[in-house]
């Protein structure tokens, strides 16, 4: 299960915080099912992508060859939450390699949807959106929005239309022992219509299963139908483009 969340969302009284977020979502998922959540790193990016950047271009090669190298034990999520970044640091959990976007995952299927994440088109197939795609699996939405939903990325990389965005980027890593700046490229970025896609998934299928935990609207539904009605509406919608 792709798990996006929002410990605001929740409310002020959750007694224990966001372990007991995370400690629930084990208990519901179980070993024999296997929970994902996105850990991004994003403050480890090509400065040029930077919105608000406070640095100007003269300095961004400074930043490139300064930037602490992405390391998947101890390098924090940044604007992912109190819930994801508390699920990280859990015994057991397994994270991806991309520097940038990178995934976590917990118990019966983690070694397989984190190995080997691509570099460029990174929440394409391979990566653990697509794993999750792979293994039919289900995306929960507590607190957040379908513009929180990475599962419909993977649904704009697959569609077929004109004028696809691409965003260049580049960060800090690894290589063979070595740091180096590494750079790649996404080729589907946009965002602008995710909540239209995920209105008219609701109204129009009967897929998608809405709840309540505390005081946050969660949503359930399979990623399978989603992606697919999404990569339709991306085709039909944008054509023209």
């Amino acid at each position: 299960m792709l798990v996006h969340t929002s410990m605001k969302a929740l409310g002020k009284h959750v007694l224990g915080d966001a372990p007991t977020v995370v400690d629930a979502l084990m208990e519901v998922i179980s070993p024999e099912g296997t929970l994902v959540m996105p850990t991004n790193s994003t403050n480890n990016t090509d400065p040029s992508t930077w919105g608000r950047n406070p640095f100007t271009p003269e300095q961004w090669d400074t930043i490139r060859a300064e930037m602490p190298p992405y390391r998947p034990e101890i390098t924090p999520s940044n604007r992912m939450g109190m819930i994801n970044e508390c699920f990280r640091t859990y015994p057991g959990v397994r994270r991806s390699s991309h520097p940038a976007f990178s995934f976590a995952a917990w118990d019966k299927q983690a070694e397989f949807v984190t190995a080997n994440q691509a570099l460029n088109n990174s929440v394409a197939e391979q990566s653990l959106v697509g794993r999750v795609y792979d293994l039919d699996g289900w995306i929960l939405l507590m607190g957040v929005g379908y513009d929180r939903n990475t599962s419909l990325h993977l649904a704009d990389y697959w569609a077929d239309y004109p004028f696809k965005e691409r965003e260049d980027n580049g960060s800090a890593m690894f290589v063979n022992g070595r740091r180096q700046w590494v750079t790649y490229y996404d080729e589907a970025i946009g965002m602008d219509n995710f909540v239209e896609i995920g209105e008219s998934f609701e109204r129009k299928t009967n897929e998608v299963i809405i709840g309540k935990v505390a005081e946050a609207t969660v949503r359930l539904m399979r990623q399978r139908a989603l992606v697919d009605y999404a990569v339709r509406w991306f085709e039909t919608n944008r054509a023209e483009a």
